[in-house]
């Protein structure tokens, strides 16, 4: 391992990364409040509202807890030659570059999956059951580990192969090609998601005729909105929280709808939500994001294409030999600066999204409260702070807050009445 300007970006990175993540955790936990804010009283019954600050509380500290184990696992495996010693045990099983690469890459990444395993199943079993969440078995448990771990092999490796066999043989413009691939892989998966993959994972029923389903189309129809198929997703098989989204793309997209958020809806509430939602598809925020993933993507290989060839990156890892496997995993960690800057740029451009999305639904719907309501009971139901940080909702918020989401949807409904 040499000290060098590789080196010292990364863990300077890595360490203001954790620190930033830190302040604003503990910021957000001293924001708590006693007492609910005076014009969000009515959310919460009060033993309530002291249930959700200690949820809140629970969590923080568990992620705390969680990121600080992290962080020490990884500095003291690359410290140690962890990065070199693994790359040495595969070279000696005597395959080629290219197998070399899909072994190291894999075992980094089930290493990494069986450490967080248990803060896995902790939050799971014993936060979220504490808090009266959880509904996931055990044996439901092991078996979405194992399906995504198939998954990963079976979508994920033949991707990654082809990314590692690019650079490795294509030349210079092999950032293009691999980029290229990315895309189609990225289109593929999200056209086959709800036929092939999110199956395996959640029971997805026809919404039945009646009420809800009428009018969730007769929305649809209002602002000419076609939609193939309304479904419910078992999701209360694993958590009492609630979640509508749409899944699929073009003439394959279908709304779903959590069968905790039917139970718990009135039917203008469960249309505003779902008004919200093709918010998003009407003012190309669905398009907006895919385009936004691509060029993200298309930056990250060609940086990747400017270091892989550095001496010095692979060096600052102490390795005994340079590969595009290691060089790949290496940049990844030493592009956690640009990752930071983009992700408060991504978060502030959801939340106007949001924003943006909220404004639709209440446009739209003849209850323009209705929204505001289902926002509200969803805080509720899944125990949601009410009074975070400014600078933790900043870094981690994809939505607004929710007092200024009421607050504009409620300045609509006003100025619709006026």
């Amino acid at each position: 391992m040499v000290i060098n300007v590789f080196f010292v970006i990364v863990l300077a990175a890595l360490l203001l990364d954790f620190v930033i993540g830190l302040v604003a955790d503990l910021l957000n936990l001293r924001a708590l409040k006693l007492e609910p804010p005076p014009d969000l009283k009515g959310i919460y019954p009060p033993e309530e509202y002291r249930r959700s600050q200690q949820y809140v509380r629970t969590n923080t500290r568990f992620g705390i807890y969680t990121g600080a184990f992290r962080m020490a696992v990884l500095l003291v495996f690359w410290f140690a030659g962890g990065f070199n010693f693994l790359d040495e045990a595969v070279r000696a099983w005597g395959f080629g570059s290219l197998v070399n690469g899909l072994l190291y890459t894999g075992l980094l990444v089930i290493g990494s999956s069986v450490l967080s395993l248990p803060f896995g199943a902790y939050a799971t079993f014993v936060i979220e059951e504490r808090f009266g969440f959880n509904r996931t078995t055990p044996r439901t448990f092991a078996l979405d580990h194992v399906k995504g771990l198939a998954l990963a092999v079976l979508l994920g490796g033949p991707l990654l192969a082809a990314v590692l066999w690019l650079f490795m043989y294509a030349g210079a413009y092999a950032w293009l090609y691999a980029w290229a691939a990315i895309i189609l892989f990225s289109l593929a998966v999200q056209y086959i998601a709800p036929t092939w993959i999110m199956p395996l994972f959640n029971k997805f029923t026809p919404l039945p005729d009646g009420e809800l389903r009428q009018a969730i189309l007769d929305y649809a129809r209002s602002v000419r909105f076609p939609v193939r198929n309304v479904l419910v997703m078992d999701g209360s098989r694993r958590s009492s929280k609630s979640n509508a989204f749409f899944i699929g793309f073009g003439k394959n997209k279908r709304i779903a709808l959590f069968d905790t958020l039917i139970s718990r809806h009135t039917v203008p509430e469960m249309v505003a939500v779902l008004a919200h939602e093709i918010g998003h598809y009407r003012k190309k925020h669905i398009i907006q994001g895919t385009v936004i993933s691509i060029l993200h993507s298309g930056l990250v290989l060609y940086l990747l294409t400017l270091f892989l060839g550095s001496p010095g990156l692979y060096q600052a890892f102490g390795m005994a030999a340079a590969s595009v496997y290691a060089g790949l995993v290496f940049f990844g960690l030493l592009y956690t600066p640009v990752e930071m800057v983009l992700s408060l740029a991504l978060h502030a451009l959801s939340r106007r999204n949001e924003s943006e999305a909220d404004r639709f639904a209440a446009r739209t719907t003849e209850e323009p409260l209705s929204l505001a309501e289902a926002l509200k009971k969803l805080a509720a139901n899944n125990l949601s702070n009410l009074t975070p940080h400014p600078f933790y909702a900043f870094l981690n918020y994809s939505h607004p807050p929710l007092r200024e989401r009421l607050r504009a949807i409620e300045q609509h409904a006003a100025q619709q009445g006026d």
